[in-house]
């Protein structure tokens, strides 16, 4: 796994992550959780928001409270980032790992609560994007019906018979943080324009990371990924940029 712009977390402090979900199951997260342990010098741990299925499951919760995750709970958030720790957060939730191949690296609906939360805390918003997820785990069907009776809101299929990840490789591509004024209690309308500028910023994180890797590989992201929501992304605020040359393999 590679991962550039690892300098632009912070060192100390409170500070969430937000990022794309890639690969029909959740090991962006645990690459995530890599590269704070083996990319940087002094290494941190985020905490991630569990989706609230995976409580359905006594061994999977189990595995993520050992592990450090929580249940994605607002009161969870808020404390950590008092207590000045990293929180990693997947806006899309399981509709960002539940997309089909043919929709790769397209980016589904953020939700908007992480937002309020990093305003009430005063949390900078530092903006990644993983690639390599979609092509690793595929998803090219979701079985339903199994779904339902595990309940998990989705169960991939791939196109091979057991959903293992491939030996392929992944990259994380980190932007700078991004800040914003307010105490949380803001009318919806600028909370989801706060939104937006955020998943603008990971959209082009994902646009160049795929680019970038197409230069270094055989062309493996051929695909243009596009968002997939409804209306058109704002503008990226001029003073985030994308991942720096900072390059490093955990």
């Amino acid at each position: 796994m590679k991962c550039f712009g690892i300098d632009n977390v912070p060192e100390r402090g409170g500070a969430m992550l937000v990022g794309n979900h890639s690969g029909g199951l959740p090991v962006d997260g645990g690459m995530v959780l890599a590269s704070l342990f083996f990319a940087r010098d002094l290494p941190r741990h985020a905490t991630g928001m569990v989706e609230k299925f995976a409580g359905n499951w006594p061994f999977v919760s189990e595995w993520f409270s050992r592990v450090g995750q929580l249940p994605g709970l607002p009161e969870h958030a808020l404390r950590l980032l008092q207590d000045g720790r990293l929180l990693m957060i997947f806006p899309e939730g399981a509709r960002g790992t539940g997309k089909l191949f043919k929709d790769r690296y397209r980016l589904v609906q953020f939700g908007t609560g992480f937002m309020r939360i990093a305003l009430q805390t005063g949390a900078p918003i530092v903006p990644f994007a993983f690639i390599g997820g979609e092509e690793a785990l595929p998803t090219i069907y979701h079985a339903k019906t199994l779904a339902k009776i595990v309940g998990a809101p989705y169960w991939p299929v791939p196109p091979y018979l057991v959903p293992f990840p491939l030996p392929l490789g992944c990259e994380i591509h980190y932007g700078k943080p991004m800040h914003f004024p307010g105490t949380g209690r803001e009318p919806d309308e600028v909370i989801e324009g706060y939104v937006e500028q955020v998943k603008s910023v990971v959209k082009l994180l994902v646009l160049r990371g795929c680019a970038l890797h197409r230069q270094r590989t055989d062309g493996t992201f051929a695909q243009e990924p596009e968002d997939s929501s409804s209306g058109s992304s704002s503008a990226a605020p001029s003073s985030t940029s994308g991942p720096t040359d900072t390059d490093s393999e955990p």
